[in-house]
């Protein structure tokens, strides 16, 4: 029984449920569960941000590299992309047996997002039925679906920035837009879109933000059968039922992205997959630890945990005597330049005792103590950098022009890359940064997955299906 008021849509060619997977990232969402996805009628979504790729064994294939410079890494780590995503788009077509439809996601802030995203769609044509893409202001999203004929899903946090989109680029290619993803920048897992004006501790309400953003559209001339996709926080259908054939917000249609964590063909390890089935509210945290510079959602583990007192032992200092900065810093430090508070000089102090002997110092004009083991491994992490980003605060790396930010490599962060292919190929749950949407908590509460039963893709589509 289909829950009251969804219809199918019509999306290249065919209709499908207005049920979309999550694209995710490294390795969370790979053919087995987009196939599997658009198998069962829905949108299915093979990551492309680093897809694994396989041997004739159908091993894994390890993504090493091994070159010297971090420009010739950032070659490798391009290549590696490109071959891992055209392979995850064959497999899910054929997995999908020609039912729903395959979309690819891509980062727009990943380290070389056009140069992947063009060797992916001239590698598989027919088989790509649309690209989602958000993390960025992707201006170039629609031209490079006009080029490969192929569906274009922006996904924004807010009207205004779907209309900055539209006015400077989209508008050119009105007929490639095949729907507008709101993704709430507050519910959402991974990088979230909260702009500078938002307050990441004061959630706002969806709907009035997708009300606007379905006003922006129509003031742009863009029909109502154009789908808005709701994207985070997502969990019971029948939790939306006043969204669902609303005047006021035209075509809706529903993104999920931790819910199909939990399937059978989710690619994600078992201590993953078991840890979903523990959290509570408030385990999954909002937080600006990425180096990407973006707001992002992550279970607390004692990663994100160490990452949060990082931070939290950091002084400022001054390069002069000045105001406050009336003392110098005298341990851990060469030089006499570094001038702070006689109150920070006492936290230093007791860090110090402690064991986090080393102080590093980050773009701020601050400094932040870390114990020697710690501090190996951020600068070993720096010195191997593969680009893995456009823009990356930890290692200062960026993909074009000089290949440097600029700034200061800043060690309150981490490697994404390396933590991202840990998790998502065994590595300990603890150890690394575990993305999920705030709605997490709900696996634990869900009758559905009482007994740690873990569904199919097929049985969790078929349960949203019903409302729940």
């Amino acid at each position: 029984m289909t829950f009251k008021g969804l219809q199918p849509i019509v999306y290249g060619g065919r209709e499908v449920w207005p049920l979309i997977e999550g694209g995710k990232g490294v390795s969370a969402t790979n053919h087995m569960s987009s196939g599997a996805w658009a198998a069962a009628g829905g949108i299915g979504t093979v990551s492309a941000v680093n897809a694994d790729s396989y041997d004739a064994e159908g091993k894994i294939v390890p993504q090493v590299y091994d070159q010297l410079t971090r420009k010739e890494r950032h070659e490798q780590l391009i290549r590696y992309a490109i071959d891992g995503a055209v392979e995850q788009v064959r497999r899910a077509h054929d997995v999908a047996g020609g039912n729903g439809a395959i979309n690819i996601n891509v980062l727009w802030e990943m380290g070389g997002a056009q140069a992947v995203l063009e060797g992916v769609l001239e590698q598989t044509p027919g088989l790509v039925t649309g690209v989602t893409c958000g993390a960025g202001m992707p201006y170039k999203l629609a031209e490079i679906a006009a080029r490969y004929n192929v569906n274009y899903l922006p996904i924004i946090s807010s009207g205004r920035a779907f209309r900055a989109l539209w006015k400077r680029s989209y508008s050119k290619v009105p007929h490639l837009l095949a729907a507008v993803v709101y993704e709430d920048p507050w519910l959402a897992g991974g990088h979230n879109g909260l702009s500078n004006a938002e307050d990441p501790l004061k959630p706002e309400p969806p709907f009035p933000r997708v009300k606007a953003l379905r006003d922006t559209m129509r003031a742009e001339g863009i029909s109502d059968d154009v789908p808005i996709i709701m994207a985070g926080g997502v969990w019971y259908l029948r939790e939306w039922e006043d969204w669902i054939g609303n005047p006021e917000l035209g075509s809706i249609a529903f993104q999920y992205g931790t819910r199909p964590l939990l399937t059978e063909e989710s690619p994600i390890p078992d201590e993953w997959k078991d840890r979903l089935r523990t959290l509570e509210p408030g385990d999954v945290l909002l937080h600006r630890f990425s180096p990407t510079g973006f707001y992002s959602s992550a279970v607390r583990t004692p990663f994100l945990r160490s990452l949060e007192a990082r931070s939290l032992r950091q002084i400022p200092y001054s390069r002069v005597q000045a105001g406050e900065h009336t003392v110098q810093l005298d341990i851990g430090v060469k030089g006499k330049n570094f001038w702070v508070t006689p109150a920070d000089l006492e936290r230093a102090r007791g860090w110090h005792g402690q064991g986090f002997t080393d102080p590093l110092k980050t773009p701020d004009d601050t400094v932040v103590f870390v114990a020697p083991e710690e501090r190996n491994e951020i600068r070993e992490d720096q010195a191997a950098c593969m680009g893995c980003l456009s823009h990356c605060g930890f290692s200062s790396w960026k993909d074009h022009d000089d290949y440097t930010t600029g700034r200061l490599a800043d060690p309150r962060s981490f490697c994404i890359q390396k933590t991202l292919q840990d998790i998502a190929h065994g590595g300990p749950v603890d150890n690394n940064l575990m993305f999920a949407g705030h709605a997490a908590y709900r696996f634990k509460q869900d009758p559905f997955y009482s007994n740690n039963f873990t569904p199919t893709v097929k049985q969790l589509v078929d349960r949203i299906l019903t409302g729940d």
